[in-house]
């Protein structure tokens, strides 16, 4: 019996119990990334936590590409779903620690879930030669970076960053090449055949989950703290920077990427830059702002470099990950007008605040202004 889903039925594009039920480890993930970049706001830092980030979303969207053409209603392929939630789960324990003690565990963790997985599909497609040959290719790609993970894991300090960025650049690197391999040849766009309702639902998910994120440190780092007018305006400034998030991406963005992929000659080469690329700087966009809201609520009137950085930063990084989507999505040569003027005007805010004339609060006031602009124009240039 075939595990693939049945294109074309009413629910086949729907997204099982069991992918929102693997998504809840990715909560946990995505809070362990923020809290351990607040935990070292410099540039290695901010370098090491963005390679871990990558680390993660890498695990998690192949296997979103992977419940994309099976079926999760079978048994076999819910407990597929459920082993890769059990080492996704070991893979974000590791995070905190990742450069230091646990970082075996980590590279074993991801290791696992990527071959695993290439490997259970490999036997689920075995009937599909386009889909079996694809997943050949992979699998190859994966166990050469798999080599430098490991490697990593047994090396320590520079050596196991420089290994896996190394390892990181060649899993980036198999999309964009079509993971050709010597003897195998190359996979064809046209084999990479989505659901496009349920690929922009997953991403979508995924988002929801990050501003989640963002909004539980909010509210947990609140009740920590004694109610002053500063702190309670932090926290209404936080609120609002992260409806203006969901705004960006959730009131046009979404709905057009969803028609632009399910009405693509090629959707699955849709998919692999809007989805699979871009969304990464969304996330980590939502990440950085998490940190940013957390430092304001503590520190409201005082600002640092390492806050301006991520207070501007985090801004900055959302609205060039919404603005690189919905550029790949729509049919603009550029994209968004007022994307790019929002990049601008955060850009130039950045002079004032690093001459330290702007609290943490007003800094981070201005930057959720700019992104409501960005948002309402938007929408007004849509309706």
């Amino acid at each position: 019996m075939s595990l693939l889903r049945r294109r074309g039925e009413p629910e086949s594009g729907k997204v099982g119990p069991i992918e929102l039920f693997f998504d809840l480890v990715f909560v946990f993930a995505v809070t362990q990334l923020s809290h351990t970049l607040l935990a070292d706001l410099t540039g290695s830092g901010a370098l090491r936590v963005a390679l871990l980030l990558f680390a993660v979303w890498w695990v998690w969207i192949y296997t979103s590409w992977v419940t994309n053409w099976l079926d999760p209603e079978r048994p076999v392929v819910r407990l597929a779903v459920l082993v890769l939630l059990l080492a996704g789960l070991l893979l974000a324990v590791a995070i905190p620690d990742a450069f230091g003690v646990r970082g075996l565990v980590f590279a074993v963790a991801y290791v696992f879930m990527q071959l695993g997985r290439t490997a259970f599909m490999l036997w689920a497609v075995r009937g599909e030669p386009s889909l079996r040959n694809n997943f050949q290719r992979i699998l190859v790609w994966f166990t050469v970076s798999g080599v430098l993970w490991l490697a990593g894991g047994l090396a320590a300090g520079e050596a196991r960053v420089f290994s896996w960025a190394l390892a990181l650049a060649i899993d980036l690197a198999g999309p964009f090449a079509y993971f050709r391999v010597p003897g195998l040849g190359r996979s064809n766009a046209a084999d990479w055949n989505v659901d496009a309702n349920h690929m922009a639902e997953r991403c979508g998910l995924f988002v929801i989950i990050a501003l989640g994120e963002s909004l539980l440190v909010t509210g947990a780092t609140f009740t920590t703290l004694d109610w002053s007018r500063a702190v309670c305006a932090a926290f209404v400034v936080a609120v609002l920077g992260s409806i203006a998030m969901w705004w960006l991406y959730f009131d046009t963005g979404a709905a057009r990427g969803q028609h632009a992929m399910a009405h693509a000659a090629l959707p699955g080469k849709v998919a692999r830059l809007a989805y699979t690329y871009f969304h990464i700087v969304v996330v980590a966009g939502i990440i950085v702002c998490a940190v940013a809201d957390e430092l304001v609520l503590v520190h409201p009137g005082h600002v640092s470099n390492a806050s301006i950085a991520v207070i501007v930063g985090g801004p900055m990084t959302y609205v060039l990950g919404n603005a690189l989507f919905k550029w790949v999505t729509n049919e603009r040569r550029v994209p968004p007008l007022s994307h790019l003027v929002g990049l601008a005007l955060l850009a130039a805010l950045a002079v004032p605040a690093f001459r330290h004339v702007l609290t943490a609060l007003q800094l981070s006031a201005f930057t959720t202004g700019i992104m409501v602009v960005v948002a309402a124009w938007e929408r007004k240039a849509l309706s």
